[in-house]
């Protein structure tokens, strides 16, 4: 597999800032790879909860990660405020594509960059669902220039 090109900052549209923690560090003093999902599932989130009114508590269709992928290209670290840029890549029927980098504090390039997808389902049934019209207009401030609707 090729490496991607390196994202910088200008691509993204929404930014979450994310203090690392204590714990996210392994014993190689640096950030876990797992805990980069970790900021990529808050960010993804944040979006839907702040800008389409999603409550994941209450909402009756859920997202559920069916997809997530990460190219490392920096180590972070403990304590470092990270700041994660969101766009959407692709807006399916039930599906929502997330383009996800994480970015040091005032640097351009991205330390880390990748992919997240949900799959929207009911949250009783888990049967997949449509995305909802109210959702997708609310989305679309944040979407890529090279969107797949």
């Amino acid at each position: 597999m090729s490496k991607a090109s390196v994202k910088t900052r200008e691509q993204y549209t929404f930014f979450l800032s994310i203090q690392t923690r204590w714990a996210d560090n392994d014993l190689y003093g640096h950030v876990n790879n797992v805990t980069y999902y970790s900021y990529f599932d808050t960010t993804a989130n944040a979006l839907l909860i702040q800008h389409t009114g999603f409550d994941p508590r209450t909402s009756p269709n859920i997202g559920l990660v069916v997809n997530s992928c990460c190219q490392f290209n920096q180590e972070l670290s403990y304590p470092e405020v990270i700041e994660v840029g969101v766009n959407i890549a692709k807006l399916g029927g039930s599906s929502l594509t997330y383009d996800l980098a994480i970015f040091k504090q005032g640097n351009d390039q991205a330390a880390a960059q990748g992919s997240f997808v949900h799959v929207f389902v009911d949250r009783h049934t888990r049967k997949s669902t449509p995305i909802s019209n109210e959702m997708r207009d609310a989305l679309c401030p944040f979407m890529h220039s090279s969107c797949e609707i």
